[in-house]
């Protein structure tokens, strides 16, 4: 039985629109948040942001259970990613692409900036290492 008051049961294999949520009252699964104007979900726009920037990517896969990291978004085609990443097995180095759905994508890193730990403070740049007419000040 389905029913549109406020406050109503729905039956099996109803859905219903909630928030620009959709829940599948059958199978009791979330879909994915949608935007209404460009109908992506933010994680699709997240993902292809780091696409165009060719940023790597540490992506958590939920079906899996394991992490892919500094992998680059290759393609975004509908529901499918297209990720390339180098793995190493001992003395071997491989590269790989793999294609996931966005919906076993459990979550997204990417790093923000690195610095050596190991380095002397003399090797890391200063304004000291700026041309003179690029420095702030001079004439």
């Amino acid at each position: 039985m389905l029913a549109t008051g406020p406050g109503t049961v729905l039956g099996p294999g109803a859905v219903l629109g909630i928030d620009r949520v959709m829940v599948n009252m059958a199978a009791g699964a979330v879909l994915p948040r949608i935007d209404p104007i460009r109908g992506v979900t933010m994680l699709h726009r997240k993902l292809d942001r780091f696409r165009l920037e060719q940023r790597p990517v540490w992506v958590y896969l939920l079906d899996q259970q394991r992490w892919i990291e500094r992998a680059l978004v290759v393609e975004i085609e509908g529901d499918l990613v297209t990720l390339r990443y180098d793995d190493e097995d001992g003395d071997e180095r491989h590269s790989w692409e793999e294609s996931v759905r966005l919906a076993s994508i459990g979550a997204v890193s990417t790093r923000l900036a690195s610095v050596s730990r190991s380095a002397d403070a003399d090797d890391l740049p200063t304004t000291g290492d700026c041309p003179e007419a690029e420095r702030l000040g001079s004439s």
